[in-house]
């Protein structure tokens, strides 16, 4: 499950027990502003794919490369660049060609190489780099040549760092009606071609990529019906047809692998990797199907030998730390029964937690520390889903969540470690926000919380701003409720009504109000509590602008 900055990136399907949810969610040092990265130089298409430019030459033999299950000890600790190469807002009509608007519009700033060096350089070893494709296919299936060199150079920066880099099909597939990869024999019929014709063009660019380059076939495939959890789980379960998907998912699974190696060169031993159906993992016992994704799964029939790894992904429920501890330990004992004897390793390519509203920094950075400590025992490759470093922070770059990186850096490298993990409270800056559209959006407070405990909402800008452009806007607990204030001064405070707003807010925002490209300079935010004690927040993009970080 992604957590996008203002909507889900899956459209999770409501369950009754929190069991259901958990299955469902498992379906992923410098203090100077980093200067966002020239475009890409991008040189005329050509029809031979092979012909860009690659990172490490190198040629593959059968005795030189290291296998999928020393490739999982080797890479170390993983962690996602999420809601970043697979952000999607179809709706915005960005063009094929437009990477930074793409890269962009789900929140995350443009990724810059200082960011990939402060995560190998706090002690992680690789990173999931999630691609979204469709928008940047013309008609005949063929990427758009900029967004191409847009990926390399994102997978440059992770592999000039020295780290392994997964890259994959991601939001092409999924509960959004854009997904066109879909788990039923007839649409993979239908797309066995584009599918196909898409991975042989991956295959050929970074054909001189070395191994810590893996490949991942598609992210988290579902039924005609976007089940989660197993087949046909979406209305009622239909045996036909939750084999015909288990059937679709190992069909896809074959083509991929079939077309990268056909492709020769790196790619005859290059690791790849594929998911079950949804990237489901098997956990649960309140249904008897909830295990069929592991067992129907199939590995590939490959030209070489130990050079497959299976994915799956977890979000457990840690409304009770000891249960999903439990949850985990059944987990990995139900990858190891249905996957790892199929013959090839586990990587759980995204984790992360659910149900943790009622849970301390403590106790969910105890959580990650025993997800690690269960995952590497048990030999299985570990991908943290975003967090530790998100919006703003990696601008910088820094840590948002030093806590929840250090408790998993220290489940994996021992309890000694101490890493440097640079912070956004150690450094000082403020957030330039470029509005670009009418009622454009930046989240002052992007949390829920009840006025019980909050009375209002002070906002420090850098100057006064012109009169009628700027507004507080404040969501109250039910759709419609809304509160506003104009900012007319460089300090501004708004007083929370519960007779407008109900019992809870849901969001607050500085709103642009003309129909210019308006700046701001946001200083300071803070929530003002009852007892009249301030709590900082950081701002972030909601809509129709950017964030900058400027250093003071």
């Amino acid at each position: 499950m992604k957590n996008t900055p203002f909507y889900s990136l899956k459209q999770i399907v409501a369950c009754v027990t929190l069991s259901i949810v958990t299955c469902m969610l498992a379906a992923c040092g410098s203090d100077k502003p980093v200067e966002e990265p020239e475009k890409p130089n991008v040189e005329q298409p050509t029809d031979n794919p092979t012909d860009v430019p690659t990172n490490t030459p190198t040629i593959w033999d059968d005795q030189g490369w290291i296998t999928a299950t020393e490739a999982i000890q080797d890479m170390g600790l993983g962690w996602n660049l999420g809601n970043t190469l697979d952000a999607c807002d179809f709706s915005k009509g960005f063009g094929a060609a437009d990477w930074k608007s793409w890269e962009t519009c789900w929140g995350q700033p443009v990724t810059s190489p200082e960011l990939l060096q402060m995560i190998k350089d706090a002690g992680y070893g690789a990173v999931r780099v999630p691609i979204t494709w469709k928008g940047h296919l013309d008609a005949n299936g063929k990427v758009n040549a900029q967004w191409m060199n847009r990926v390399k150079q994102v997978v440059d920066y992770v592999m000039n760092t020295g780290m392994y880099c997964i890259i994959n099909v991601h939001h092409d597939t999924g509960a959004d009606e854009n997904a066109w990869l879909v788990a039923s024999m007839k649409r993979y019929n239908e797309n066995k071609t584009l599918y196909e014709g898409l991975w042989k063009q991956i295959a050929e660019t970074f054909i001189g990529y070395d191994e810590r380059l893996m490949f991942e076939s598609y992210n988290e495939m579902l039924d005609e019906r976007r089940s989660w959890c197993f087949s046909t789980f979406a209305g009622g379960y239909d045996t036909k047809e939750a084999a015909d998907a288990y059937k679709a998912i190992n069909s896809y699974a074959q083509s991929f692998v079939d077309v990268v190696r056909a492709t020769g060169g790196n790619n005859v031993g290059r690791n790849l990797i594929v998911n079950t159906y949804g990237a489901c993992n098997g956990g649960g016992t309140w249904n008897p199907h909830l295990i069929d994704p592991l067992v129907e799964m199939k590995l590939p029939t490959d030209v070489v030998e130990n050079h497959l790894i299976f994915q799956v992904h977890t979000y457990p429920d840690i409304t009770n730390l000891d249960n999903a501890k439990a949850e985990v330990s059944s987990m990995i004992a139900n990858l190891k029964k249905y996957l790892v004897t199929k013959g090839a390793p586990v990587i759980i390519g995204e984790w992360g937690s659910g149900g943790e509203s009622q849970f301390t920094v403590e106790s969910k950075s105890a959580f990650i520390y025993d997800f690690v400590k269960q995952a590497k025992a048990a030999d299985m490759g570990i991908y943290y889903w975003m967090g530790i470093s998100d919006a703003t922070a990696r601008q910088l770059p820094a840590f948002n969540e030093p806590e929840y990186a250090l408790a998993m850096l220290k489940a994996y490298h021992g309890d000694d470690y101490s890493p440097e993990l640079p912070t956004m409270d150690n450094m000082e800056y403020d957030y330039v926000v470029t509005y670009n559209a009418l009622w454009s959006e930046a989240n002052l407070c992007n949390q829920e919380f009840s006025l019980d405990n909050y009375k209002g909402i002070k906002i420090e800008l850098g100057e006064k701003p012109q009169n009628g452009t700027l507004n507080i806007k404040v969501y109250g607990e039910s759709e419609g409720d809304e509160q506003y204030s104009s900012v007319a001064d460089a300090e501004s405070v708004l007083t929370f009504d519960k007779t407008i707003l109900g019992e809870d807010v849901r969001r607050i925002t500085l709103q642009c109000m003309v129909d210019a490209q308006v700046k701001a300079t946001i200083k300071r935010i803070v929530l003002i509590k009852t007892d009249d004690t301030e709590e900082v927040q950081t701002p972030s993009v909601f809509w129709g602008c950017t964030i900058d970080l400027q250093k003071k």
